[in-house]
């Protein structure tokens, strides 16, 4: 009798070691994958907020910057540990002029990005 309780003790754990092991590799692909995002700004405005939204959802994020300001001609800024997607970026600029970028791809093959004149001037207020 102990040694049939042994035998199904050993059995129970190989299935259970086997299923395991077995789901492992699926939990993995299962998180989404995560990457650095650098905005460079390139526009001639200081940009004092920016906000982050999954593309199609209606409602924004934490302000990224903090108390950070991205200087207009070149300075940057580097977001970290984002979930690979599509975002929309809402950026502010210090008179509260808002310019909203849609689908803006960020994963690892997509890890910056360039904020233009070009893009704020498709903005309202941004013709300042």
């Amino acid at each position: 009798m102990k040694k049939q309780l042994v035998s199904r003790i050993t059995l129970v754990g190989a299935v259970m070691l086997a299923l395991t092991v077995g789901l492992l590799p699926a939990l993995s692909h299962a998180q989404p994958q995560r990457a650095e995002f650098m905005i460079v700004n390139n526009s001639d405005y200081d940009i004092h907020q920016l906000f982050l939204s999954p593309t199609h959802k209606d409602t924004w994020g934490p302000d990224q910057l903090g108390d950070k300001v991205i200087e207009h001609g070149g300075g940057s800024f580097t977001l970290h540990d984002i979930p690979c997607g599509h975002y929309d970026i809402k950026v502010v600029d210090e008179d509260g002029d808002a310019c909203v970028i849609e689908n803006v791809i960020m994963c690892k093959d997509h890890t910056h990005w360039n904020l233009t004149n070009k893009e704020l001037a498709k903005c309202e207020g941004w013709s300042h």
